[in-house]
């Protein structure tokens, strides 16, 4: 799973603002076609792993496909039945945070129709609406 080989602080603060639509990475900019979110959230580390391995799975050998999003704010998490107070946990899991607008996947080297089956199928693996653009 994806996650960054070194952090500058291992606890980061919890709460980034998501609001507004994203300042960078809006354009589909390497291949022809991508997957673009619509709504603001989290993405975890495994999430974009479920979505990647359906996408590698329909570009193979034809294609090429992008990830264009990294999870890199730690997420951490109190142990369970543990009382209130005695600071933060440790890092349970990574996410990436998304913006409306933000593109997550892009591929190239394949058919419309096909591509559009297997963001679909993508899609259906991330916790937020997206939409298929294509590259002008």
């Amino acid at each position: 799973m994806l996650m960054p080989k070194r952090v500058k602080y291992r606890k980061p603060h919890s709460a980034p603002r998501i609001k507004g639509p994203t300042t960078r990475g809006a354009t589909v900019a390497f291949g022809e076609f991508g997957l673009k979110a619509l709504e603001p959230k989290w993405i975890t580390a495994r999430q974009i792993e479920a979505s990647r391995i359906v996408l590698s799975r329909f570009v193979r050998k034809k294609g090429k496909m992008w990830i264009r999003i990294f999870p890199d704010k730690a997420i951490t998490k109190q142990p369970a039945e543990t009382r209130q107070g005695k600071g933060k946990g440790a890092p349970d899991h990574w996410v990436a945070v998304v913006k409306p607008g933000r593109i997550l996947f892009e591929v190239e080297g394949t058919d419309f129709e096909s591509t559009k089956r297997a963001f679909r199928l993508a899609s259906d693996k991330l916790p937020i609406k997206t939409k298929i653009v294509v590259r002008k």
